[in-house]
């Protein structure tokens, strides 16, 4: 859904990236069983009815497994870290333990430097579809949660590379 206060997660995607190297083995796309409390979303990513939805209490542990310790990437990360803990509430878990890099703030600070002045950054240049087209990486997918997932993947390690050119290496460096 689009209101992460009223609708619920309908599909997770993710795929790990080791070494530098999307893990493509390591993809997952689940839907969790979750009240679909809006169809306005439905001309967007296409799900409509989910066949065979996994119950909650099995995507709690599944995505718990699968996220280990390793460091979270999205693209507009706060949105979607937001839908999973509300729906990791009802199993004790109020906020996930993991690092975070957000790629759409990881493109501005990049870009802009750290201190940029939010004022003067237009948010339309920095959409997923948009990083990915200036950055050379084509689009593909979009709108389903493996795609997306793949799709900031490959923009989080173009991002490395940028940022391994300003001297920025390691987590710690680039979260200052």
């Amino acid at each position: 859904g689009l209101d992460p206060a009223k609708d619920a997660i309908l599909s997770f995607g993710a795929v790990q990236i080791s070494g530098r190297r999307i893990q493509i083995h390591t993809a997952v796309e689940w839907y969790p069983q979750t009240e679909n409390t809006s169809r306005k979303t439905a001309a967007i990513h296409g799900l409509v009815e989910i066949t065979q939805p996994m119950p909650l209490e099995e995507f709690a542990r599944n995505l718990l497994a699968y996220l280990s310790n390793s460091i979270l990437v999205g693209h507009h990360v706060n949105f979607d870290l937001h839908m999973l803990e509300r729906l990791l509430t009802p199993f004790g878990i109020e906020k996930l333990p993991n690092p975070v890099i957000d790629t759409l703030s990881m493109a501005i600070r990049l870009e802009h430097g750290p201190h940029a002045d939010p004022t003067r950054i237009h948010p339309e240049n920095y959409s997923l579809d948009q990083l990915c087209l200036r950055y050379g990486i084509e689009v593909d997918d979009r709108h389903t949660a493996a795609g997306d997932a793949f799709l900031t993947a490959q923009l989080l390690l173009k991002l490395l590379k940028i940022a391994e050119k300003k001297g920025i290496r390691t987590y710690k460096e680039l979260m200052r």
